[in-house]
């Protein structure tokens, strides 16, 4: 029994630190819609290791900030809250860099084994930026608004 504990909780922190380990680029994205702007410092989950991720097992999420997923194509992928602990809205951007949908995403009763809601969008999709919850309605974006977004140079 006791080799069997010690085997999962090895197990446990070799996954802890895999996550860990995911480096994330960093970017600069500004939304705007009609004369409202709102600009954020993004990391960037564009490799499967860190889409998977993304942010999971955050406590916290500064109010300018977020994460933006980039997909090979764009399709009608769709988003979960595991081991998610914060609440967050996503919006799902095409290939236009429009925002073709806003939803807002609630944390599970239990983060860890859920159950869990899947929130997809209504339209196809290349992107999606995952922010604190509510940041959309609070800076006046909707369905619509326009997107830019550019790496930042890790040159120093």
């Amino acid at each position: 029994m006791r080799h069997v504990v010690v085997c999962a909780l090895m197990f446990f922190l070799l996954a802890v630190s895999a996550f860990a380990a995911v480096k994330f680029k960093q970017g600069a994205l500004t939304i705007t819609q009609d004369a409202r702007r709102a600009a954020l410092q993004v990391e960037v989950a564009d490799t499967p290791e860190t889409r998977s991720q993304g942010l999971m097992f955050r406590k916290r999420l500064a109010e300018n900030a977020g994460m933006l997923f980039i997909f090979e194509e764009q399709s009608l992928w769709s988003f979960w809250m595991k081991n998610t602990l914060i609440p967050l809205s996503i919006a799902y951007i095409d290939t236009a860099w429009k925002i073709v949908d806003i939803k807002d995403m609630k944390v599970a009763p239990d983060p860890n084994v859920g159950p869990f809601e899947f929130y997809a969008s209504r339209k196809p999709f290349k992107y999606a930026l995952e922010v604190n919850q509510g940041y959309f309605k609070r800076k006046g974006i909707a369905i619509g608004a326009r997107v830019q977004f550019e790496f930042k140079s890790s040159r120093r």
